[in-house]
């Protein structure tokens, strides 16, 4: 049983930074995604990287702004969020994968964390 927990997610003006973490404890290494979830809409992909974080992918709509990355050794991936916007506003959700493959796909994910809350002031 793999659990997830997410931190550092807070309030921030646009054009601010944020960090993410998410701290994995109970298995091998998986593949971890980030996907948010905005008031009243639907989940959407943000980004995910490879179990060994050789590959990294992200939505158009995050591309140049965040970046992910793992360390390993400390079983924790990151999101560091720049220039951000009011519209990046969500709950912010990671999640594991045994699969390295189709990240970009909330449902073939196995594991998910309880999530961090991020909100953007203009």
């Amino acid at each position: 049983q793999v659990q997830l927990v997410e931190s550092g997610g807070g309030l921030a003006q646009a054009g601010g930074s944020l960090r993410l973490s998410c701290a994995a404890s109970g298995g091998t290494p998986y593949a971890i995604g980030w996907f948010r979830q905005p008031p009243g809409q639907d989940r959407e992909f943000v980004a995910a990287i490879s179990k060994s974080g050789d590959s990294t992918y992200y939505a158009d709509y995050v591309k140049g702004r965040f970046t992910i990355s793992r360390d390993n050794a400390k079983n924790t991936v990151f999101l560091q969020m720049n220039t951000l916007k009011p519209e990046d506003t969500a709950d912010y959700f990671c999640a594991a994968s045994r699969e390295s493959y189709n990240l970009r796909i909330y449902y073939l994910y196995d594991y998910w964390g309880q999530g961090t809350q991020v909100t953007v002031s203009s």
